[in-house]
């Protein structure tokens, strides 16, 4: 999915919400247990009664991968009901890739070609080699951890470089080897008050911004300092929508607390 149409969806849909799919069958509603594949379903429901809502959808690796090849195929099977029934949503693999040149190469295949996300994250300790390599696929993304939301952020991303902290430098030096056509960046919603130093660097790249909800961030902050003229932000919430209801309601407390938030999105997209 290429920039003009992911800002046609946003402005399409007056919202920039992004929902992230992070199944916990511990947190799941018990009914859905009794399926042949719980995550999917529970995932398929949630999606139906989110779409309206939201523009992107964002699996996290972590909860599939837990469960061996029945998440795995579980992801997969999410993906392909997305792209088949809502194709103009945007697609996020939450996978934190980041590896040598030719590893990074395959494990762009496999999110790119073989579960047809639209986008990865990808961590940029290892250099240009491990973001390189997702830059090469037409019309798709490489989200780059930029500032991230939790505590241990600290411990390297703000240490200070020539004056600057660390995830300034990186921001910097990962935009020069891509564009704001190929390249996003992730910045935690409960780091806000430093979005506007990041804009100063990269003022027209999409942030993909998790951390508003459970974590503490604040809407109304990120947007303050992180929207641009293209609105240039996904904010992605997963616990505060996915997890709204453990009862036999839980889409429809999904879809209700979507709803609440995209409506507040609308009213800064305005």
């Amino acid at each position: 999915m290429n920039r003009k149409k992911i800002i046609e969806q946003i402005r399409k849909k007056k919202t920039f919400l992004c929902v992230g799919l992070d199944p916990d069958v511990d947190k799941m509603p018990k009914f859905l247990l009794e399926e042949e594949d719980p995550i999917f379903e529970f995932n398929k429901q949630i999606i139906d009664a989110t779409a309206e809502y939201c523009m992107a959808y964002k699996p996290n690796n972590a909860f599939y991968e837990a469960y061996g090849i029945s998440g795995m195929t579980s992801l997969e099977k999410t993906i392909l009901y997305i792209k088949a029934n809502y194709p103009d949503h945007f697609v996020i693999a939450d996978a934190k890739r980041g590896d040598i040149g030719n590893t990074s190469h395959m494990y762009a295949k496999a999110f790119f070609n073989r579960l047809h996300a639209d986008a990865i994250t990808v961590a940029p300790y290892m250099g240009s080699d491990s973001i390189k390599p997702f830059l090469e696929f037409k019309d798709k993304w490489a989200i780059v951890l930029g500032l991230t939301s939790n505590e241990g952020s600290a411990d390297f991303q703000q240490l200070q470089i020539n004056g600057e902290p660390l995830f300034i430098n990186v921001i910097r030096k990962c935009a020069s080897w891509g564009t704001d056509e190929n390249m996003m960046f992730v910045v935690g919603a409960t780091k806000a008050d430093m979005i506007d130093d990041i804009r100063k660097v990269v003022p027209n790249h999409f942030l993909l911004v998790p951390g508003v909800g459970a974590q503490g961030g604040s809407l109304e902050e990120v947007c303050k300092n992180g929207l641009n003229k293209d609105i240039g932000l996904i904010v992605n919430i997963s616990r505060n929508i996915i997890f709204a209801s453990r009862d036999e309601d839980f889409a429809i407390q999904a879809g209700k607390e979507a709803k609440k938030i995209a409506e507040q999105m609308s009213e800064f997209i305005k």
